[in-house]
């Protein structure tokens, strides 16, 4: 799949970039089908690097970050 979206948005691309006339319309509708590839392209990779259902740390960090400032001011 994700190989898939890769092939089609570089398509896009080399269509966007090429030095050719096309009604500004299609164009239009180009530029947003690419857009949107780029968006679920990003997504997927996200998931990858993050590792799909880790569980989230124990403690938010937000929390651990005050905790550490209380902890200074004392």
């Amino acid at each position: 799949m994700k190989n898939i979206i890769q092939k089609i948005s570089r398509a896009l691309q080399v269509v966007l970039m090429a030095p050719i006339k096309l009604p500004g319309k299609a164009l239009n509708i180009i530029k947003y089908i690419a857009l949107g590839l780029g968006v679920v392209e990003t997504v997927m990779d996200d998931k990858d690097k993050k590792g799909v259902g880790k569980s989230p740390p124990a403690v938010p960090i937000v929390q651990q970050e005050e905790k550490e400032v209380r902890d200074e001011m004392q």
